[in-house]
């Protein structure tokens, strides 16, 4: 019979002294052993009690007596963790996702907070960055931006020391975050600056860098940068052959899209939108199916077919609604609009976009100068609940309503409030467009000189999309690249390296823009 002393303990073992004892005397008691009968034969009961009361670390050797005396593993006695903990874990986060993908976006984040708890609690770190990265997702869904930022960069930061690849999925929610706040500039530099990492470091992971490119398309086209939104859906489309992931191909035909629309290539874009709706319904994601029938809305507007354009946008926010994904909605409501305008229901689309403005309290009573200066840069969303680029459309769609009822006073303040958003924004093309929208009307009235003004600020806009805003373009994995899908000259580097932008606080919630069906996220 042995009785050993001294506190030195089993390797690998977690917690105190303590927190051992604790639960050797727990699992002890529930089993009704006495001290005597659990210690033998190959220890005593004044040991069991000495570890039980703290005053020492178990051996290896005595840890495994114990655990089989116990009935239990020896990894659960010593660390605390359930048998096949890591297991349960993971089907929970495979539960979680699914609850996300099926619309129950607070069934989801209730599953995932649960993961991350017992996670934290049993010391499973490798099993904490996955729950972040679901609970950051939900609160993309729900328009909760600030939440957002800071549970993907909670995942990210965990994942410091893993392999670059595993950290892309983190930052592109990052991106995403403040791109839906309005932030274009800092949004590209984030993923731009990660594309850099991988390919310097020769990590050319095709599905990392398949969801990076993807996701850069979107903030591309919204400053105007559409040569290298191009460029970027080309690499993507390169990549495409060899990534694992279904859903990610799939979002790469809805974000290539938004690159064809660009180009006003409305067959190619209607085509590539009908490849990812074929994916997801296989895949049953039923969010990114509604953001299909959003763009092929807003592909049917521009091709004239108003009717159509109006049920692929109806069934959008059919589906949305039923994912209670109140941001999204909010984005189709303002691409609804414009169709109902267009087809002369313009009470219709002026109660959509009124009450929208209202909801989200980015109505005329709002300052939006007031509004940025009480947010954080570093804080998506906190400025606001209606994001800078989104309610500039709204905006702008209430000044052309104002003009066709012939009231010009409203109409310009309409405009005015439009282009404040949108150069906080930095929405090179919808700026450019606005401008001339305003420039027309301040002619109309008779102040030629302020609408040469305004007319020259549009063309300082179109002048140079994107080009002095964002650094270098980034460096190419090598793959081989197909014929150019859009023609367009390169972009030219405004700067060598890539710094930071500097970023300002823009009111918040939701993203898009003049044809905000076009937007790209997941």
């Amino acid at each position: 019979m042995t009785e050993e002393t001294g506190t030195s303990g089993a390797s690998g073992t977690s917690g105190t002294d303590g927190a051992i004892g604790q639960r050797i005397q727990r699992l002890r008691r529930a089993r009704g052993l006495t001290q005597r009968a659990l210690a033998e034969p190959a220890y005593t009961a004044a040991y069991v009690s000495t570890l039980e009361a703290g005053r020492a670390n178990p051996s290896e050797a005595a840890l495994r007596h114990l655990a089989e005396r116990l009935g239990v593993g020896y990894d659960e006695l010593a660390t605390g963790r359930p048998a096949h903990l890591a297991t349960e874990l993971n089907l929970a986060l495979a539960e979680a996702q699914g609850a996300l993908a099926t619309g129950d976006v607070e069934e989801a984040a209730d599953r995932f907070a649960d993961v991350l708890e017992r996670a934290a609690r049993h010391d499973l770190p490798a099993v904490r960055p996955a729950a972040l990265l679901g609970l950051g997702e939900c609160a993309l869904e729900s328009g909760r931006l600030a939440e957002a930022g800071r549970h993907f960069e909670a995942a990210e930061h965990l994942q410091g020391d893993q392999p670059l690849p595993r950290r892309a999925a983190a930052v592109r929610g990052r991106a995403v975050a403040h791109l839906l706040a309005g932030e274009l500039r800092y949004a590209c530099y984030l993923l731009e600056t990660e594309i850099d990492r991988l390919n310097a470091a020769g990590l050319h992971d095709p599905d990392a860098l398949l969801l990076l490119y993807s996701a850069v398309i979107g903030p591309y086209i919204d400053m105007g940068a559409h040569a290298r939104a191009a460029q970027a859906a080309e690499l993507a489309l390169a990549l495409a052959p060899t990534a694992t992931d279904p859903a990610l191909v799939a979002h790469l035909h809805r974000s290539v899209a938004r690159t064809l629309l660009s180009e006003g290539r409305t067959a190619e874009a209607d085509a590539s939108l009908a490849k990812a709706q074929e994916l997801y319904q296989r895949l049953r994601l039923t969010g990114d199916l509604a953001k299909c029938h959003w763009m092929r809305g807003y592909v049917h507007a521009q091709a004239g077919d108003l009717d159509q354009a109006e049920r692929s946008l109806r069934t959008a926010r059919d589906l949305l609604a039923t994912r209670r994904a109140e941001l999204l909605i909010h984005q189709v409501d303002v691409e609804l609009a414009d169709v109902l305008r267009r087809r002369g229901r313009h009470h219709e689309a002026e109660a959509l976009l009124t009450g929208l403005l209202a909801r989200t309290g980015a109505g005329p009573a709002t300052d939006p100068g007031s509004a940025a200066e009480s947010g954080s840069a570093s804080d998506p969303g906190s400025a606001a609940e209606l994001g800078a680029v989104h309610a500039g459309a709204a905006h702008r769609l209430l000044g052309l309503l104002a003009e066709d009822r012939d009231d010009p006073a409203a109409a310009e303040e309409h405009y005015v409030r439009a282009l404040s958003l949108l150069e906080r924004a930095g929405a090179a093309g919808d700026l450019a467009d606005l401008c001339r929208l305003f420039g027309d009307l301040l002619r109309r009235t008779g102040r030629t000189e302020l609408a040469l003004d305004v007319y020259r600020t549009g063309l300082g806009h179109r002048a140079a999309p994107g080009t002095t805003t964002l650094g270098p373009a980034p460096a190419a994995p090598p793959i081989a690249v197909a014929p150019p899908i859009a023609l367009a000259p390169p972009v030219a580097a405004a700067q060598v390296g890539r710094a930071a932008p500097e970023r300002a606080a823009f009111p918040a919630e939701v993203r898009p823009a003049r044809g905000a069906g076009c937007e790209d996220r997941a």
